[in-house]
């Protein structure tokens, strides 16, 4: 097993009452987009920043109601997403692009209850902000662990998150989910695939490499883990 500002709706007001103009939302006094930048230019791994337009930032941003000021916005805004480590993990930001169509807001809709999902990595792990559901960190980042189908603290919060995604610390933590040759298969990937495994991660069975695998979207790979979360939580 792998060893490593979120607001949720809360007033009785319409959600029209409560959205902030996208002009709100972009700082041009303190964005962080050049915070991120650096994070980058100092990542011990590859880092691929896939690029928006504008108007798909905007709109992504609008939706997320969250400020450029904040690292989440401004991937969000200024990104498609972010894929680290040979594409190994995926960073959500507006989507729309033919490597990463996925956006954060799209991904978290209907999807997410009590957490946000805020990056993935390549054999079904998912990062989530913990927003009351997973713990009483509220703001913290937990993992769901596929070799294991349960939420793990990482004891981490956004920010401090990505800096340790774009470092090696990335590589000891997924240690025990990559394989010899992993970097061949993960780097066929976009950022809305994920490759599964059977046996599955969190049952017995024969070393990774020798397990049989194949390639399924990130949403039924997410789904397909949830559903066997609730079979196993109910024998």
């Amino acid at each position: 097993m792998p060893k490593l500002g979120l607001a949720l709706p809360v007033s009785s007001r319409s959600a029209s009452e409560l959205m902030r103009s996208l002009k709100d939302l972009i700082d041009d006094k303190e964005p962080a987009w050049p915070l991120v930048q650096q994070w980058i230019a100092d990542a011990s791994v590859d880092v691929d920043v896939l690029p928006t337009t504008p108007k798909t930032g905007g709109a992504a941003l609008h939706a997320m109601q969250v400020t450029t000021r904040s690292p989440m916005g401004a991937i969000v805004y200024s990104s498609a997403g972010i894929i680290i480590d040979s594409g190994w993990l995926r960073v959500p930001g507006a989507g729309g692009h033919a490597r990463f169509q996925r956006s954060l807001p799209e991904w978290n809709r209907g999807r997410s209850e009590g957490y946000l999902l805020v990056a993935d990595d390549a054999v079904g792990g998912f990062f989530a902000i913990n927003g009351g559901a997973l713990g009483t960190d509220r703001g913290n980042i937990y993992y769901y662990a596929p070799d294991s189908l349960k939420w793990e603290p990482c004891e981490l919060g956004y920010s401090d998150f990505l800096v340790w995604s774009m470092s090696g610390k990335l590589s000891e933590f997924a240690e025990t989910l990559r394989w010899k040759g992993w970097q061949l298969e993960v780097k066929a990937l976009n950022g809305d695939q994920s490759i599964n495994f059977y046996p599955f991660l969190f049952a017995k069975g024969p070393p990774l490499k020798k397990r049989s695998r194949k390639v399924v979207s990130v949403t039924e790979q997410y789904e397909l883990q949830l559903d066997m979360q609730r079979q196993l939580d109910a024998q």
